[in-house]
């Protein structure tokens, strides 16, 4: 798993380490069944502390995008395939909550953009 964590970025390790795993799962580069290395041998390859990778790792399993097999390893789940849908599906109930409360869409586009952290345009 090609990963990096930028020790100058405004984001912290936790965040970097998470997301590029979400990424790659979501994206198909992490197939479904893939093994992830060890929350020690990731944070030993990244530089991070190994409580930093056993963070993300804890916050990718709630998410059910990895599942931990015991001493078998991490593995990347069945569901982290579905978490793309999973997304569109939330995202067509927001469309369909902001249209019924009368806010226009420019503005629900811009909460969601809050919400992301995303300047506003």
């Amino acid at each position: 798993m090609d990963l990096s964590v930028d020790p100058d970025s405004g984001v912290s390790p936790f965040e970097q380490v998470r997301s590029g795993i979400a990424e790659r799962i979501n994206s198909g580069e992490l197939p479904v069944g893939a093994k992830l290395p060890t929350v020690r041998g990731l944070a030993t390859d990244l530089g991070i502390a190994a409580n930093t990778a056993a963070k993300a790792y804890r916050e990718l399993e709630q998410a059910g995008l990895i599942e931990t097999r015991g001493r078998a390893g991490t593995f990347v789940s069945a569901a982290g395939n579905r978490s793309a849908q999973r997304a569109a599906d939330a995202a067509a109930d927001y469309a369909r909550t902001t249209h019924d409360l009368g806010i226009p869409p420019q503005e629900a586009l811009s909460l969601v953009r809050a919400a992301l952290g995303l300047p506003q345009s």
